[in-house]
């Protein structure tokens, strides 16, 4: 089904996640998860405050690189945000992680069993053959120090994107080749409805379907740690490809709590996916014409030479999850 917009999202450009301390989640994705230190900046101002929602922030951002995606670490410095529930399952609505790839699971595994991560998975889980779409695909899931949920994934030859498979040809890819940890592939959201969140992500944003597959049995029991866990899955791309964002609908237990209508920018679980847009003065329009919940007061229009953007505006999808438009 094609878009009903024009709108189209050109690509993910980062993701945001609110910490409680940046110096240390630094280290960790640093030491623990490969990733390079890139920008590290002190944000304040009634621009940034319209933008998240939060009266007076001051916000230090710290961005990292993991091959060619990017995270930002977002520390509130005047705010102490409501931690991540200590009792959060894969199931609740609030739950999203990053799958980063690995080009070895084994090594990678037995490298990050050296910090301080709360596994979620009871071990690296293989996908079984009986599953078209994921069969051979090997993952881990596990928490950061704060509690954001991350997987490591790893793709047999045939699956996953090309860029994850690419063989060296000079001495610098050769480098490349040969990390242990790759890049990220997709941030996976669970949601409450299929069709509910593609009529938001496809239909009034324009992104792709890329793949839909069912996980279940005890391969995904134990990689979610949920008792007969059956899920649904479908993927999606940006027009330009790279970082996607993979929509999850918990069929077995069923859909767990959902995002507290309180919780805010400032506090630990959130995060924010940053969609490239191709016009997003239309965007906003359509999104307002169609009740989405907006975080942002208006559309913020920067001009500090800080800002990695030109315009951002903070919505809600249809479960809560926090997507920031841009304008680069």
């Amino acid at each position: 089904m094609p878009s009903q917009t024009n709108v189209q999202v050109q690509r993910i450009r980062a993701i945001g996640l609110t910490v409680t301390n940046c110096d240390r989640s630094l280290n960790f994705y640093k030491e623990a998860l490969g990733f390079e230190l890139i920008g590290d900046i002190t944000v304040e101002g009634q621009d940034y405050s319209d933008l998240e929602g939060v009266t007076e922030a001051k916000i230090r951002i710290v961005t990292l690189q993991l091959g060619d995606e990017l995270i930002e670490l977002m520390e509130y410095l005047n705010i102490q945000g409501k931690p991540i529930p200590k009792d959060s399952q894969s199931n609740d609505l609030w739950f999203q992680h990053l799958a980063i790839v690995v080009s070895d699971m084994d090594r990678a595994y037995a490298h990050l069993r050296s910090f301080p991560i709360e596994p979620i998975s009871v071990a690296p889980q293989t996908i079984l053959p009986d599953n078209e779409t994921s069969s051979g695909v090997r993952a881990f899931k596990f928490k950061d120090p704060d509690g954001h949920d991350l997987e490591l994934i790893w793709f047999p030859a045939e699956k996953g994107q090309d860029k994850w498979h690419q063989k060296s040809v000079d001495a610098q890819q050769l480098v490349v080749r040969h990390r242990l940890f790759l890049g990220i592939d997709h941030s996976a959201i669970a949601i409450s409805n299929t069709e509910q969140s593609l009529h938001f992500y496809r239909d009034l944003l324009g992104m792709q379907v890329d793949s839909r597959s069912l996980n279940w049995r005890a391969t995904q029991t134990r990689l979610d740690n949920l008792p007969g866990a059956e899920v649904r899955i479908t993927s999606l791309r940006p027009a330009q490809g790279g970082l996607g964002i993979e929509l999850l609908d918990y069929l077995v237990p069923g859909k767990g709590r959902p995002i507290p209508s309180d919780w805010k920018s400032c506090d630990i679980a959130h995060m924010q996916i940053e969609l490239v847009v191709n016009d997003i003065e239309q965007a906003v329009e359509i999104l307002r014409q169609n009740g989405i919940q907006f975080v942002s007061s208006r559309l913020v229009q920067f001009t500090d030479s800080a800002s990695p953007y030109s315009q951002g505006c903070l919505v809600k999808d249809p479960d809560g999850h926090a997507i920031l438009l841009i304008a680069e």
